[in-house]
């Protein structure tokens, strides 16, 4: 019974989670979720109707099996990316109640399937479509419910692992970029490998000991090697689920990371003896509040994962677009390939940085108001900091683009810098207001957890075209005469107009830190929850 409760407590949390907030959030919200789920019953439909109007063995064995291989993937991607957005029960809280492991175990499971329950809508479009098949003599329903069971065994052993992975230094960075490259790399394929060789790629991915192949034999007629497959999988897949739920059960993250206190000390001196250096010609107290916040940021998992995605997952982004004969159908793009991806690895460092800059501050955003320090010496510490992380971005994408083979020349190169360090003049004016009016506190150790507000985000969805429109205007400028000169005097317009706007925002955002201070703070101090939805 207790097992059920933690269940219905979780479905609860999502519900509320759901229907938060102002009438028209709840509206919106609820949209969003009818769509969502009308999107999947559309795929069932579909699956539905595909499996049973197939009549060619071959052709339907094919479908199946790389249809179930999409519905893996995904099941596995999607349950970690949650466990990255801090989705989830906080198991270490419900210890405290008088439920065995074993218990524990089994609510797990229902937790993850009620996570993946619109893949499990899709399963069972395809088993009633088998069903209706007349060409089919088998009964596809008990392949395609094991399957479903190897597929939850292996999403809850995952998340455990990827658990145990992100609480120790350094493996969280790995694990998550590997995840973001994997998510890229199909549309890298598609763009730069020949239809030959895809097919040889599938080839060796729907293999007759592959679980999904094994559901698509046995639920299409060939019962026992299939179901013999199935078996091995659905033992391996248990096993490993309770080995990793045990052993999470059993780790403490406070203490795995204690165990690097020392060598985190050694390599912060360091870091402190190069910052010192590099912020000697600035006075203080700018000088110690910019040393600050890049210490702060450099030991921050979250902004050293978009710092590390910028220059490699962006180039992945916008890498189909020049691949596979791109750059000769466009080559505007290919030669402003490396400011593109400059730009795009702005807008990732943005929300660690800019956006809300007084994130990782939380409730220690007090001493500011207690410290000598004006509020605009914080300010303009904070957007140093991001300036020097720009400039490091920048330079390390230029590097990748050079170690990629593409063609980076100086004066591109040089241009990468300009657009880019223009663009966040713009970007980071508007930044320091929505700092003060949109605070939210965040925390460094959740790479993926979202700090923005919902209605902020969508209002960027608005105001970056604006924001970017004078460094567009430089470009259409160069379109217009087809010269440089054009392009580098509406930069420097533009630059200048980003220079007065940010001086302007700065001293509007230093009087609004005063007035909304009691607010501000109390947004920043946040609140947790012992149930995460």
């Amino acid at each position: 019974m207790s097992g059920l409760a933690i269940v219905w407590a979780q479905w609860r949390a999502g519900r509320n989670r759901l229907l938060r907030g102002s009438p028209g959030r709840r509206l919106t919200a609820l949209a969003l979720f009818l769509l969502w789920y009308a999107s999947w019953a559309a795929v069932t439909v579909w699956a539905a109707r595909t499996a049973a109007t197939t009549a060619d063995p071959a052709g339907l064995h094919r479908l199946l099996a790389r249809g179930l291989l999409v519905v893996f993937l995904y099941w596995q991607l999607i349950r970690v990316i949650a466990l990255a957005a801090g989705a989830g029960l906080e198991w270490k809280r419900l210890l405290i109640y008088p439920v065995r492991a074993n218990r524990l175990f089994l609510v797990e499971l229902g937790v993850r399937l009620l996570g993946g329950f619109e893949l499990v809508l899709v399963l069972a479009g395809a088993a009633a479509g088998l069903l209706r098949n007349p060409a089919l003599p088998a009964k596809p329903v008990a392949p395609l419910a094991v399957f479903a069971v190897i597929n939850l065994f292996l999403a809850v052993g995952l998340c455990r692992l990827f658990e145990r992975l992100l609480a120790r230094r350094f493996l969280r960075e790995a694990a998550f970029l590997g995840l973001v490259l994997a998510a890229a790399l199909p549309q890298v394929a598609l763009a730069r490998a020949s239809p030959e060789t895809l097919e040889r790629w599938l080839g060796a991915a729907t293999r007759a000991w592959w679980p999904w192949t094994a559901a698509a034999d046995a639920a299409l007629g060939s019962p026992w090697p299939a179901w013999g497959v199935l078996a091995l999988w659905t033992l391996g897949a248990c096993l490993f689920a309770r080995l990793q739920f045990r052993r999470a059960l059993r780790f403490d993250a406070a203490e795995s990371l204690a165990r690097h206190t020392r060598q985190g000390r050694v390599e912060e001196s360091s870091a402190r003896r190069l910052l010192g250096r590099l912020s000697s010609p600035l006075r203080d107290p700018v000088a110690a509040l910019l040393e600050k916040e890049l210490l702060v940021l450099g030991r921050s998992p979250r902004f050293r994962l978009v710092f590390i995605m910028g220059f490699t997952f962006g180039l992945l982004v916008w890498l189909p677009l020049v691949a596979g004969g791109g750059a000769e159908r466009r080559p505007q793009v290919a030669s402003e390939y490396l400011a593109l991806v400059s730009a795009y690895a702005l807008l990732l460092l943005g929300e660690s940085t800019f956006w809300n800059a007084f994130a990782f501050d939380r409730a220690a955003a007090q001493l500011y108001f207690l410290s000598p320090a004006a509020p605009a010496r914080v300010i303009l510490s904070k957007n140093l900091a991001s300036a020097a992380a720009v400039l490091a971005e920048v330079t390390l994408v230029a590097i990748a683009c050079a170690l990629l083979g593409m063609s980076v020349s100086v004066e591109k190169v040089g241009e990468a810098y300009a657009v880019t360090l223009v663009l966040a003049l713009y970007l980071v004016a508007a930044g320091n207001l929505a700092s003060v009016y949109y605070p939210r506190p965040a925390d460094p150790r959740a790479p993926w957890r979202s700090a923005g507000r919902s209605r902020f985000q969508a209002l960027l969805l608005v105001v970056f075209p604006v924001l970017a429109s004078p460094v567009a205007a430089a470009y259409l400028l160069r379109w217009a005469f087809a010269r440089e000169v054009a392009f580098w005097f509406g930069l420097a317009a533009a630059a200048a107009l980003g220079a007065a706007l940010y001086r302007h925002s700065v001293r509007i955002t230093a009087s609004a830190l005063l007035e909304r201070r009691e607010r501000f703070l109390e947004e920043l101090r946040g609140a947790s929850e012992p149930v995460l939805a």
